[in-house]
């Protein structure tokens, strides 16, 4: 992993980069189409295949739907088709496991067996994007796709492939069609990739070393102490984590003409539960609302209803993150939140000075990190009792040593999860912001060539959803 990650880095994206700035601006789109596949396939070869048939299919539903859009049934046949299918391929591959693991313990259903399907490396986002592409094109959101390669591009565009951000088709079909790259956009591409690389490389995987002491410790040894460090230092890895994904990719489009859509607002300054969802993985609430709240009726057919839309709706934000009861329970547990936010408290934290409403929001957080992270149910129930006390006390020996390790760093992503950085930098004179810049990126690029080579690396935790 480590040398693949460097290989990624030095080879693999220098070529990509030179090859497409070589080629005559019409070849570009069919050169990224042909290193797309090629670097979805580095790891499991076999799934080209299905991302060729995603791809086809629903490029060939587009079609379909713009042909039937004035024979109502015959074009929204084909939208069902298209949306059964790719929430078919999602279900084989990703749930039936899990639902065949729990079905077979039935006397009478003890025929049905898991199959031991490997996941298909980002199937739940490129699904997610397919399938918005022909329902926009019904909505009349978007003009459909004739050129194949350029549909397959937008599908397999490497920067987002494995872990998002969700790029809806609407979203990118002018940059499709021609972009203008210029050496501006690709030296800020550079550095959002250097930063984002920096948040995975240098804090992510640092603190997520601390997370992984306290998981796997026996719960009733741990104090409360202990046990809200571990899950604070979860809390800071997951974000650094996937927020530094979300740059990384973001820059790696700038380098190619592409701009994606922001993914992260710094979600740990939330005053509420409702404000932190509309700063956390922006892409896929937004997903959710426009293809699932909205047609469920969203707000507008009264409070019973809209709290019913909460719930189908975080149920299955939950149940997208992986096939285990634990993502189920923290898509209802952030149901519930936001139920309780709409019906009354939202309205008292508004009033409340700031600090309570971020109090509470890091507080209901970081609870829900522990049901995100530990996927075995008893053992979650056993995290959360040591965090209340019901370990090994209130306070221990082992939590003095770790955040006598760790308390630099913790302060360190405290400031780095706020826009206190990037106003520091934007403060600076014109002529030192020129250098300055261009300077952290060398130095992070650096860094975290360094700490490859000599660490062991942690793959991105959003590449098993």
């Amino acid at each position: 992993m480590v040398f693949s990650s460097i290989l990624f880095i030095f080879i693999y994206l220098p070529a990509t980069l030179a090859a497409y700035y070589i080629i005559p601006s019409k070849w570009r789109n069919a050169w990224l189409f042909f290193v797309n596949l090629v670097f979805y396939g580095w790891g499991e070869p076999v799934y080209i295949l299905l991302m060729v048939f995603s791809i086809a299919f629903n490029y060939i539903s587009g079609l379909l739907v713009e042909r039937y859009r004035h024979a109502e049934k015959k074009c929204r046949a084909a939208l069902v088709v298209c949306v059964a299918v790719n929430l078919s391929m999602l279900f084989f591959f990703k749930y039936y496991d899990f639902f065949a693991a729990n079905l077979g313990r039935l006397p009478f259903l003890s025929f049905i067996k898991p199959l031991g399907l490997s996941l298909p490396i980002g199937i739940s986002f490129y699904t997610f994007q397919t399938m918005s592409y022909p329902i926009d094109v019904y909505r009349g959101d978007a003009k459909v796709q004739r050129n194949f390669i350029n549909f397959g591009t937008f599908v397999a565009l490497f920067p987002q492939l494995i872990a998002g951000p969700i790029v809806r088709y609407k979203d990118i079909a002018q940059q499709l069609e021609g972009r203008r790259e210029n050496a501006d956009q690709f030296a800020s591409g550079i550095c959002r990739f250097s930063a984002g690389l920096a948040k995975k490389v240098l804090l992510a995987n640092g603190i997520g070393a601390l997370w992984d002491v306290f998981k796997a410790a026996e719960p009733s040894s741990l104090s409360a102490a202990s046990a809200w460090l571990g899950a604070i230092a979860f809390s800071f890895q997951i974000y650094f984590d996937f927020s530094g994904y979300s740059d990384m990719a973001i820059g790696l489009g700038r380098m190619m003409g592409f701009e994606f859509l922001e993914n992260f607002n710094y979600p740990y300054i939330s005053r509420s539960v409702t404000e932190f969802w509309r700063r956390w993985h922006i892409s896929l609430g937004t997903w959710f609302r426009d293809y699932v709240y909205i047609p469920l009726g969203g707000n507008r057919r009264g409070l019973k209803r809209q709290f019913l839309n909460i719930f189908i709706v975080w149920a299955l934000t939950g149940f997208w993150h992986g096939a285990s009861w634990n993502f189920l329970l923290w898509g209802v547990y952030y149901a519930a939140l936001l139920i309780v936010e709409k019906a009354f408290l939202l309205r008292m934290l508004e009033k409340a000075p700031g600090a309570v409403g971020r109090a509470y929001t890091l507080f209901a957080v970081v609870i829900g990190w522990v049901l995100f992270s530990v996927e075995d149910l008893p053992s979650t129930i056993a995290y959360l009792s040591a965090m209340f006390g019901g370990g090994g006390g209130l306070l221990s020996s082992d939590f003095l040593y770790y955040l006598r390790n760790y308390g630099a760093m913790l302060l360190i992503l405290a400031a780095a999860s706020t826009p206190l950085p990037k106003r520091l930098l934007e403060r600076l004179p014109v002529k030192l912001k020129y250098f300055a810049v261009p300077a952290l990126a060398a130095v992070s690029l650096l860094l975290c060539t360094a700490y490859l080579v000599d660490g062991t690396y942690n793959p991105f935790l959003y590449f098993r959803f």
